[in-house]
């Protein structure tokens, strides 16, 4: 069996958290800047935490189908919403991550269950590990 590989490419251009990103097939392009919350400007721009907790929740609702398969449970309508938070301090800025799932009919132990097994299986989750702390939350 081969190995599957996939690599995506991205281009960061002007002031860093103040400029652009784009990907190397023109799909995501987008004007960056710093949260007014950070004491940047706002508006309608995105961030790099906007665009990693995309990433997050469907990284992670794709394993969470994946385990689910796996162990027969249908989990039809199952939603994945990741927060990413940045709070700096004294030693400088870090992330925490809680990834919020929503299993409609699942029983309470299933879901929590699914989401450990999601969690140890997720790419995302794999390289944030003993990096940041990651909430598990079922709704």
């Amino acid at each position: 069996m081969s190995a599957l590989s996939y690599t995506a490419e991205a281009l960061a251009e002007g002031d860093g958290r103040n400029g652009r990103v784009r990907t190397e097939d023109g799909l995501v392009e987008l004007a960056l800047g710093i949260p007014s919350e950070l004491g940047g400007a706002g508006g309608e721009v995105s961030n790099p935490e906007m665009l990693f907790a995309a990433g997050y929740a469907g990284c992670f609702l794709s394993a969470l189908g994946s385990v689910a398969r796996v162990r027969k449970v249908k989990v039809p309508d199952a939603t994945v919403r990741a927060l990413v938070t940045i709070a700096g301090g004294a030693e400088g800025f870090g992330l925490a991550v809680e990834l919020r799932a929503t299993l409609p009919g699942i029983e309470r132990e299933v879901g929590e269950d699914l989401l450990a097994a999601a969690h140890a299986k997720c790419p995302y989750s794999k390289a944030v590990a003993g990096n940041i702390p990651v909430t598990l939350t079922l709704a």
